[in-house]
């Protein structure tokens, strides 16, 4: 079973004071818990003060199907890497729910290189043409969230056995990425795969369109962030340091960049030394 569990802001984020929205991460079958990390709901009820939906880089692809959605077209759509966060404001109800794939096996089951999707958000109709259209009506068709998850299983595990194997560069090379928590230079990770650096970048861009060390920082941050939402380590200190974050700048600007706020903000004081 994968060890690199991503984090998104909600899991960090526990209480809702307006308790109008719920965001909820469910665990895959066995069979698939290496290519998806998650399935998620996300759910506002438009009354009380309008809250607003932060996503961070997660060096994960998601299908967000819309159940609110005026037309099968606009049901489901996707989103390709992150290289920076987002905060969304909620002016509508909205009820969502989401398949979360690792970059490295998202393209088994959508047809397409993670880099076409990257800076757009095609319709998943685009992708899988009219079979779109009858997992959304699917899921329309189930009564509650328990059902949902089980129709998506199925089409996620016929899709899984009729398309080809990930690219096994990519695969091996985030599986060093993930042991290591993004800690490794490319050099380092070149000599592991035992592959030139040049081939290792080309695979990434060609594939991915992001280079090994860029999706490094993102696995690095958000090892740090999978630390402080378990809670396995007695102070932020300790965990940064665990994680490879040896100089404060570093940190800070990871945060920053990955999350927006500075890490004050979401580790309490307590925690902080």
């Amino acid at each position: 079973m994968r060890q690199f569990r991503p984090v998104q802001p909600p899991t960090l984020q526990r209480a809702s004071t307006q308790n109008a929205y719920h965001y909820q991460e469910y665990m895959p079958s066995k069979c698939l818990v290496n290519d998806i990390a998650c399935y998620w709901t996300s759910e506002y009820d438009g009354k009380g003060i309008a809250p607003t939906s932060r996503v961070i880089p997660d060096g994960c692809v998601d299908i967000i199907f819309n159940l609110g959605a005026t037309s099968y077209q606009k049901g489901a759509f996707l989103t390709g890497l992150m290289r920076t966060y987002e905060v969304i404001p909620l002016t509508e109800p909205q009820s969502l729910i989401g398949i979360r794939f690792y970059a490295e096996g998202a393209a088994r089951f959508l047809r397409y290189p993670i880099v076409m999707i990257n800076g757009h958000h095609p319709n998943l109709e685009d992708i899988w043409g009219k079979e779109a259209d009858e997992v959304i009506e699917g899921l329309l068709e189930a009564s509650d969230t328990s059902e949902r998850l089980a129709f998506l299983e199925r089409e996620l595990i016929k899709r899984l056995w009729m398309d080809n194997p990930a690219d096994q560069l990519l695969l091996t090379s985030m599986n060093y990425l993930y042991e290591y928590r993004g800690n490794l230079s490319v050099a380092a990770l070149a000599e592991k795969v035992n592959y030139s650096e040049r081939s290792l970048r080309r695979t990434f861009q060609q594939q991915l369109g992001m280079s090994p060390k860029e999706l490094g920082r993102i696995i690095q941050f958000q090892g740090l962030l999978q630390m402080l939402s378990k809670g396995t380590c007695t102070s932020f200190t300790d965990a940064a340091l665990q994680c490879g974050y040896y100089d404060q700048s570093h940190l800070i600007k990871s945060f920053h960049t990955f999350y927006g706020v500075a890490p004050s903000k979401i580790v309490s004081p307590d925690r902080a030394n």
